[in-house]
């Protein structure tokens, strides 16, 4: 088994009990020790002093774990960047209103924004210049999907 795996399963019952999800663990080796990256989200995005839970909660299983041997680690917990896709229901569910920019499987893109999805399929609101466009995009025909960053958010999606 691999160290990414044996940390990824002695750690994510723990994360989970805390009310967090695992996305993903990675590790990197520059020089004589390694740095340890858990990635790190929740049904809200986080804010520091959660990030600082999972942190502790993490940190006292590795110090304990047997399989990290001799080797000098630093931990670093993180939460997801906004170009992180969307890939589970629980992305989706986390993004609802929010502007979504779609790439599906034939190259063409949509973005608009997210009213509604479903185990199948999201719909998507696109505005242009007042013309109020709906797509619903089956999940299958999606190659990716991620946020997109709205720094002046309009509340309605007719404005």
């Amino acid at each position: 088994m691999s160290l990414t795996q044996s940390i990824t399963d002695l750690i994510s019952p723990a994360v989970t009990e805390a009310g967090f999800f695992l996305e993903e663990v990675l590790i990197a080796s520059p020089g004589s020790h390694r740095i340890v990256t858990c990635v790190v989200d929740g049904p809200t995005p986080l804010n520091l002093d959660q990030v600082t839970v999972a942190s502790r909660v993490i940190s006292e299983l590795l110090d304990t774990a047997e399989f990290m041997g001799e080797t000098p680690f630093t931990l670093e917990v993180t939460s997801p960047g906004v170009d992180r896709p969307l890939t589970q229901p629980r992305h989706w569910t986390k993004n609802l209103t929010r502007l979504i920019k779609v790439t599906l499987s034939d190259g063409a893109s949509i973005t608009g924004r997210l009213t509604e999805f479903d185990e199948v399929s999201a719909k998507l609101v696109e505005n242009i210049k007042g013309r109020i466009k709906e797509h619903t995009v089956a999940f299958a025909d999606i190659k990716r999907a991620v946020v997109e960053i709205e720094f002046n958010r309009k509340d309605a999606i007719d404005e």
